[in-house]
């Protein structure tokens, strides 16, 4: 038997293959990291860069569910559509349902899903291709999201976040840690209670980088001088 065929047979070792395929293309995704605050959710994203021509607003990764979620992804574009469109209730057990049908396969995305309780509590949950949805305080996913997710455990802290600029200041940090190309090829989303979604300008974002540079070129600086 082709185990790697079937959605609903495992293999003899336990394995779904058609939900590790899919995993597989999350990983070849672009880069995105969630942040929770004290009173604010920021998700960031890498921008792949596009046509000139293009409409950039088209390919974009962080998408708007409702007044209060928000979710960003990593994974096939397409995929994300079907899920962004019913996302509000259904998006967990939809995702487990396409891992036992046949006919179709799992979707090839992980998302992360930001949005706040009735009492404005913030809150922070990734997805994966097999349905499974975990709650986090910071996380990331896509292409290089194991190096991402080690920089925001070691950097990640109650005091880290107290402030919304120190929330967004630490999902751009964190994406740097694999985006190299600077602030053009980074989207921030920025949710807070009873606010629309806000998206940062690309020269907000630039400021950020060249801070957050600026800091790191002066600790190297001080690195360097030998202790009295």
């Amino acid at each position: 038997m082709s185990y790697d065929r079937a959605i609903t047979v495992f293999s003899p070792d336990g394995h779904l293959f058609q939900v590790e395929y899919a995993q597989e293309a999350v990983k070849k995704g672009s880069t995105a990291v969630g942040v929770r605050g004290k009173d604010v959710v920021v998700l960031g994203v890498e921008k792949k860069s596009v046509a000139k021509l293009q409409e950039d607003r088209t390919m974009r990764k962080v998408c708007l569910i409702d007044e209060h979620v928000v979710l960003a992804f990593a994974g096939l574009t397409a995929d994300a559509r079907i899920l962004i469109n019913r996302a509000r209730l259904e998006c967990q057990t939809l995702k487990q349902k396409y891992t036992q049908s046949n006919g179709r396969r799992p979707f090839g995305i992980s998302c992360l899903i930001a949005g706040f309780d009735y009492d404005g509590t913030p809150r922070l949950f990734q997805t994966d291709p097999s349905g499974v949805y975990h709650e986090w305080k910071a996380n990331a996913t896509g292409r290089s999201g194991k190096s991402v997710r080690e920089y925001l455990e070691k950097h990640y802290s109650d005091t880290a976040v107290e402030t919304e600029d120190k929330a967004v200041r630490l999902a751009i940090k964190a994406l740097l840690e694999v985006v190299q190309s600077g602030g053009k090829n980074l989207e921030i989303a920025v949710m807070k209670k009873g606010q629309p979604l806000k998206m940062l300008e690309a020269s907000e974002v630039e400021k950020y980088v060249a801070d957050i540079q600026k800091e790191a070129e002066e600790e190297a600086e001080r690195r360097k001088q030998p202790k009295v």
